[in-house]
């Protein structure tokens, strides 16, 4: 047991030697930065879940006011990433990629432009340039959300952009079309070509191929046709499309409200943990 007084020696002891001191200062710092990666940590995760919900909530929104344009985002973003994938693009590209495919046609929720897209008779010349403003609509609406994803509203403008030059809104030519619209333009002309809309027939797998084939170096990017176009690709591709058409017995549930749909449905990168995980959580 220590004699009385021996412990303030001791101190005394301590804070005389450089060492010692040198070894608490880089404690009490290792200790510091570990709190505050901690917050950021905490931060961070936040702002995730934040984003999650907000994503949700369009996305919902998109198919509670239309479920036919619903399921046509979901089937894109499925068809993007495969090419996207084996582009080798790197995770926070594929990302944008899917934020940009489930939203790029957002812009067609405005009133002015809902009866134009469910009437099946032909356009008008007027009722066209109407619908060529759903881009730039639609990156008015995603605008609140550039400060933390910049590649969206300029994915989402430009996804109607042709690699020649002649597409709409600002006619972007070549690399200066932004790569998640150079990819979600392919997938998204594909859906069109193979699933029936109000206007049009479904046609073949094939066919859609041939069509985006024909496509390469006037509107589409040359190099990702080529890579569409690949057997590993193509083999992708036609199997998520016929999972997609493909009419069950029971009745496809959507991602929080039920309504029938035969899209596949497409998660976020990010999840929340389990109820139990989460309220472990908020307890510490």
């Amino acid at each position: 047991m220590p004699r009385p007084g021996s412990l303030a020696i001791d101190a005394r002891m301590l804070l005389a030697n450089p060492l010692c001191m040198r070894g608490i200062e880089s404690i009490t710092i290792g200790v510091a930065a570990g709190g505050l990666l901690y917050r950021e940590h905490q931060k961070r995760t936040l702002a995730e879940r934040l984003s999650a919900a907000t994503f949700e909530t369009l996305l919902n929104a998109i198919s509670a006011n239309d479920g036919e344009t619903g399921a046509h985002v979901r089937r894109v973003a499925t068809y993007a990433l495969i090419l996207g994938e084996a582009a080798g693009l790197d995770e926070g590209t594929l990302h944008g990629i899917e934020r940009v495919a489930l939203f790029h046609d957002i812009g067609k929720l405005h009133g002015a432009l809902t009866d134009i897209f469910h009437d099946a008779s032909k356009l008008s010349p007027e009722e066209r340039r109407a619908v060529r403003t759903h881009p730039q609509r639609g990156a008015e609406v995603l605008e609140p959300l550039s400060a933390f994803y910049p590649e969206l509203g300029k994915g989402v403008v430009s996804h109607h952009e042709r690699w020649d030059g002649t597409g709409y809104p600002r006619g972007l030519k070549g690399k200066r079309i932004p790569i998640h619209s150079r990819v979600v333009s392919i997938a998204d002309s594909f859906d069109a070509i193979t699933h029936r809309r109000r206007y049009s027939h479904a046609r073949s797998f094939r066919d859609a191929s041939r069509a985006i084939a024909d496509g390469r170096a006037t509107q589409f990017d040359p190099e990702l046709v080529d890579l569409f176009l690949t057997p590993p690709v193509q083999s992708k591709i036609e199997r998520a499309m016929r999972s997609a058409h493909v009419v069950r017995k029971k009745p496809g549930i959507s991602r929080r409200h039920g309504e029938n749909q035969s899209a596949p449905d497409i998660p976020f990168r990010w999840r929340p943990r389990s109820r139990g995980s989460s309220a472990r959580g908020r307890q510490s």
